[in-house]
């Protein structure tokens, strides 16, 4: 019995404090809701000082004290001498390259909603690239939606249009959608195993209208026009509706296929527009990438030569997402701590 007293007790306190924190809860998100959320935040971070402080860090713990200081002392003499050398010969500081390599970091899914930030990426690079300015973009993508991917391929066109090199870095996969923007860089690098390729168009759909007319079920739908709808989930499809969507499908593949050939016409596309994907080194074969390299290779090849900047445009969180997940957090741990207590008191 006082076992039952004590975690009815438990329960009591449990319940107060979940609807005291509901009805917080409940207070500040229809506020939050109601307030205007800002356009987002441009952040851009120097790849290159990340990389340099890497390198130095790495020395200092696999060299000893004398020989990191001697490296020290001989990175700041190189440097000296290059200043000195730019200072005498302006010829030779003319020489030296001036562009930047901006990066952006492309991880698409089925509906390609990361596509919002892209187009901002891209803006962003656009209004403050030279001539001698270079945009890596490091993409992962098994596709998706067509009209999604589409724009996210004219974004990256925008850099071609510019003039401004795009080279295009694939260390995991670039299918469908995916190559759909891949083949606009001219330059495509992969990872060895990255999946390449899946140059085709697919749709599909279950169709209930057995199961209503089993349940005698009736289902309508009225529209206007011959192909207003082609293929329904509920309705009793037919071969005009089904040759209808194949022909829509054949024409979305023949579009993609043109598009390829535009931005990469090294590759014989009757043979990869077969809807296969193939792995980095094969991909090479067929001319669909043009260099076996991660961007992590590139990277380091890179930022020796130029000032290397990641783009990154972070979308705001929702004030009322924000308090949601203080809350969980607040009751998680209020959750905790009276478990706790409750088998403190029943020891």
């Amino acid at each position: 019995m006082e076992f039952l007293a004590e975690y009815g007790m438990f329960l009591l306190k449990a319940a107060t404090i979940v609807i005291a924190i509901i009805v917080a809860i409940g207070g500040i998100v229809s506020v939050a809701a109601k307030q205007k959320q800002g356009r987002g935040i441009l952040d851009i971070t120097s790849i290159s000082e990340q990389l340099e402080d890497l390198e130095m860090h790495a020395k200092e713990l696999v060299m000893s004290k004398d020989e990191f200081k001697e490296w020290q002392k001989q990175l700041k003499k190189e440097d000296k001498e290059k200043q000195k050398a730019a200072k005498k010969d302006k010829s030779e500081k003319d020489k030296e390259p001036t562009g930047k390599l901006y990066v952006i970091d492309f991880k698409g899914s089925i509906d390609a909603k990361e596509v919002e930030n892209l187009r901002e990426e891209v803006t962003a690079i656009l209004t403050i690239a030279n001539d001698e300015d270079e945009v890596l973009v490091r993409l992962e993508s098994p596709g998706g939606a067509v009209h999604g991917y589409g724009l996210a391929s004219s974004q990256l066109a925008r850099i071609r249009e510019r003039g401004l090199k795009l080279t295009i870095s694939v260390d995991k996969v670039a299918a469908s959608g995916g190559y759909m923007m891949a083949c606009i860089g001219d330059k495509v690098l992969s990872a060895p195993f990255a999946y390449i390729g899946s140059i085709g168009v697919v749709a599909q759909l279950p169709n209930f209208n057995k199961l209503l007319k089993k349940n005698d079920i009736d289902f309508e739908m009225h529209t206007a026009g011959d192909f207003k709808r082609t293929l329904t989930i509920f309705g009793e499809n037919d071969d005009a509706g089904r040759s209808k969507f194949k022909e829509e499908l054949e024409e979305i593949h023949g579009y993609f296929k043109q598009h390829i050939k535009q931005y990469r016409d090294v590759v014989d596309i009757d043979q990869v527009a077969t809807g296969e994907h193939w792995i980095g080194h094969k991909a090479k074969e067929l001319n669909l990438v043009d260099e076996i390299k991660t961007s992590d290779d590139f990277l380091l090849e890179q930022y020796k030569e130029k000032p290397v900047y990641r783009v990154k445009f972070k979308q705001p969180k929702k004030l009322a997402d924000k308090v949601a997940e203080a809350a969980s957090m607040t009751f998680e741990g209020v959750a905790t701590k009276m478990w706790s207590w409750n088998r403190k008191g029943m020891q």
